[in-house]
């Protein structure tokens, strides 16, 4: 097993360093599903054991007893961008699980006004149409136990669609690797290696459609823009541990380190690397309700007068859970606190066992 570990992350260091890429392809597989996890900074890579374990990391599928199946909504940019999440997960047998999920991240009824003015020169509002953007990302888990007690490993599959309205869209494919480890004391441990072969889109672009805004703005978007995106990989490391006090109180405490291949603004960074922490907190009361926070998204923040300053994001949430049904919230964000508006998401989760 050490082997392996070894050898996957030879090969995300090789195709990180060897590929010139576009650092924002497939941003929106980067928000996070499940507000139980949002509320929590996302800080969830080592203890994740629901259907929702298909996005954060499927090796957590495994502890799945009954069939379930989620759901969430949010809206970003005063509800201008809409965030819709579905996933169900089974297991096959008592060593083994598989998941699929569906994610569409869109923007619709946006205004094309390419042909507002006519070719006298006159303004027509007859000639406004439509359009809208959506990303869709639908993955497929699967889950298994190790010979070695406590270690499960999980990979996912992932098909990539975007379509901007007429004018382009794209197809794109990508894997996902997991395991999680708990030892004999509690304690958990988790790594998540996201797009581990690079995740790789090609875009058809209309050249008809293209031409009629090529020459809106003189001197820009005189050529075709590149058609292939490469998304370089990333690494999420969790170690989290849960303490029952008086049988009906209980506290989860969970950290992650996210570390992606590039250098930014995250509050460790360098050519090579940059390293961004996450810590999360869940407080339970009889397995019922749920109060969640985390601190997440550390940056240094360059000032007007050259200066840095240390930012990071809070988020909380609350949960409730009765009879296989759990209702979550999260008052989050999905960039730092300048950049985007909090945002409330709701999630749904239901265990089939309730309907046997």
């Amino acid at each position: 097993m050490k082997n392996y570990i070894v050898i996957l992350l030879a090969l995300i260091t090789y195709v990180a360093t060897a590929q010139t890429t576009r650092k924002y392809s497939n941003e929106f597989m980067n928000i996070g599903v499940d507000a139980a996890a949002l509320g929590m900074s996302n800080a969830v890579v080592s203890q994740t054991a629901d259907v929702n374990s298909g996005y954060w990391n499927p090796a957590g599928l495994v502890h799945l007893e009954d069939n379930q199946l989620a759901l969430m909504h949010s809206s970003y940019f005063a509800n201008i961008a809409n965030y819709n999440y579905i996933a169900y997960a089974m297991p096959l047998d008592d060593r083994s699980a598989v998941g699929l999920s569906l994610i569409r991240f869109g923007v619709d009824d946006i205004l094309d006004t390419t042909q507002l003015i006519d070719d006298q020169g006159n303004i027509n509002y007859d000639r406004i149409s439509t359009f809208s953007t959506a990303d869709y990302g639908l993955t497929f888990s699967y889950a298994r136990k190790l010979p070695l007690d406590g270690l499960n490993f999980g990979v996912n599959a992932k098909i990539i669609r975007r379509i901007i309205g007429d004018f382009a869209s794209s197809w794109g494919f990508g894997l996902d690797a997991g395991i999680q480890f708990e030892n004999n004391s509690g304690w958990k441990f988790g790594l998540m290696a996201r797009d581990i072969t690079t995740t790789y889109n090609a875009w058809s672009i209309d050249e008809e459609k293209f031409e009629q805004i090529s020459g809106a703005v003189e001197g820009q978007n005189q050529e075709l823009p590149e058609t292939t995106e490469i998304t370089i990989p990333k690494l999420e490391l969790g170690m989290s541990k849960k303490w029952i006090f008086n049988y009906d109180y209980s506290l989860l405490a969970a950290a992650n380190l996210n570390i992606r291949f590039e250098e930014n603004n995250d509050v460790l960074s360098t050519s090579f690397a940059s390293i961004n922490p996450a810590l999360g907190f869940e407080f339970g009361y009889t397995d019922l309700v749920f109060l969640r926070g985390g601190l997440g998204n550390f940056q240094n923040e360059r000032q007007i007068d050259n200066s840095e300053d240390l930012t990071f994001q809070p988020n909380f949430g609350v949960g409730f859970k009765y009879k296989g049904i759990q209702i979550d919230y999260a008052f989050t964000d999905i960039g730092d606190q300048s950049a985007a508006l909090y945002s409330n998401v709701f999630s749904l989760k239901i265990d089939f066992s309730i309907f046997r």
